[in-house]
């Protein structure tokens, strides 16, 4: 599939099938895509903390009304690391927050990697932080969560309604 076909594939899957799990393999190949992801002065701020069976259960008890995220077989969760110096003193000149940029960058190559390979996926904003980092001795902000599995029977893709292009684009010559 080109680019533009895996874009319109990927959407946020709110009701996932919990009776199939992703394989090993395919969350190794995410996080790989992940990893190779752009990062300002390459500093990759961020840590992946994947979480399946019973810790993910218990870690989509921290999703306040995500509770769907359950049924997905696998929980990322990405927590913010320290920039290397080049960033740090990139971030500071700029006054730039460069480490959300990154992970977020780092989040779409997941999830884009997820469509690929026949998963769906969920990118969460809202979950009980505190609750997380003790549950999971993660030491660093967590920034997003991602839900990972295959969608439910009868769950697909709708058309994506977007703005028109001339509202989000100028092309100047």
């Amino acid at each position: 599939m080109d680019f533009l076909e895996l874009a319109k594939r990927r959407y946020s899957c709110r009701k996932f099938d919990g009776a199939r799990a992703a394989s090993k393999e395919d969350i190794e190949y995410c996080l790989e895509a992940a990893r190779l992801a752009p990062s300002a002065c390459n500093a990759q701020p961020y840590r992946f903390t994947v979480c399946s069976g019973e810790i993910k259960n218990q870690a989509a008890s921290c999703l306040g009304f995500n509770r769907f995220a359950t049924d997905a077989s696998h929980l990322v969760i990405i927590s913010e690391e320290s920039y290397n110096i080049s960033a740090s003193i990139g971030s500071k000149i700029k006054d730039i927050d460069f480490r959300s940029i990154d992970i977020g960058i780092a989040a779409a190559h997941l999830t884009l990697a997820a469509a690929e390979r026949n998963l769906d996926s969920c990118i969460l904003g809202w979950f009980d932080e505190k609750r997380l980092k003790e549950l999971l001795g993660i030491k660093g902000r967590i920034r997003l969560v991602i839900a990972i599995g295959y969608a439910a029977a009868g769950c697909a893709p709708k058309e994506k309604k977007r703005k028109p292009m001339e509202e989000i684009a100028r092309i100047k010559e």
